[in-house]
């Protein structure tokens, strides 16, 4: 069976990611924090689906995490044929006024782990000529959003960084995708104080389709999935916006009221 390793598999679109994947019969490394939350993961995965679900408890805005994963993965004589990249957290409000740390720890989760993981793992795929990394953007990725200002630029890392990674890549056998899903109706809008958010509020979807369109885009190696037409239509009109009318939009949706 193959295996996929997924990021932020605790709670949202990681744990949405993993059932699917246990589903239909990968079996799976889970990662994150909380490791009760991983271990109630990994029995109901178990027991619904019968495959393999191994856990490992890891803060990947530590530097230390991605050796802790790698020598698990290896420790388990594990080959990991689907990376999954979708552990990240925003932090809404004025840059000036978010605690430094905080947004360090945004930048180190949503880009810096990302980029380790797929450099630990691509090699092998690409000696296999078989594999696929799907990386976790955002709609955000295609505009600049003041009020959530290293949110979104963190995704728009992840977008530049996936599709280069697609093209250098996409003829030796290894697929990889970027996802970029719109509001979701998952624990990431209270987590980031968006409760209110009037993006939330208008146009949150469900997960499960999330969830479909990237692993469908992955198997087709498309280098950019958005989620949802509607979220489409606005990545797609971002184009023909001018930059100063763009961000001022994306502001007045994004600050709070």
């Amino acid at each position: 069976m193959p295996t996929a390793l997924v990021t932020g598999a605790s709670a949202g679109l990681g744990t949405h990611f993993a059932l699917a994947l246990a589903k239909r019969g990968d079996d799976v490394v889970l990662v994150a924090r909380r490791e009760d939350r991983l271990e109630q993961l990994a029995e109901r995965i178990r027991g619904r689906h019968g495959v393999a679900a191994h856990i490992v408890a890891a803060d990947l805005a530590k530097k230390t995490a991605i050796a802790k994963i790698i020598d698990r993965v290896a420790g388990e004589g594990l080959t990991v044929d689907l990376l999954i990249n979708n552990a990240g957290f925003g932090a809404r409000g004025a840059f000036a006024e978010i605690d430094r740390a905080a947004q360090a720890r945004m930048i180190d989760v949503n880009c810096r782990a990302l980029v380790e993981l797929s450099h630990a793992f691509l090699p092998a795929m690409l000696d296999r000529r078989s594999g696929a990394i799907l990386n976790v953007a955002s709609t955000a990725a295609f505009q600049p959003g003041p009020w959530m200002a290293v949110y979104y630029a963190t995704k728009a890392f992840v977008l530049s960084f996936s599709e280069a990674l697609h093209e250098e890549v996409k003829d030796q056998g290894v697929h990889v995708s970027a996802l970029c899903p719109g509001p979701t109706r998952t624990e990431f809008a209270e987590l980031a104080a968006m409760g209110d958010s009037e993006l939330f509020k208008r146009m949150a979807g469900p997960p499960e389709k999330v969830v479909a369109d990237g692993i469908n885009a992955l198997g087709a190696n498309r280098a950019v999935v958005v989620s949802g037409m509607m979220n489409k239509v606005g990545a797609s009109s971002i184009r023909f916006i001018p930059r100063g009318l763009a961000r001022r939009l994306a502001g007045s949706l994004q600050k709070a009221r």
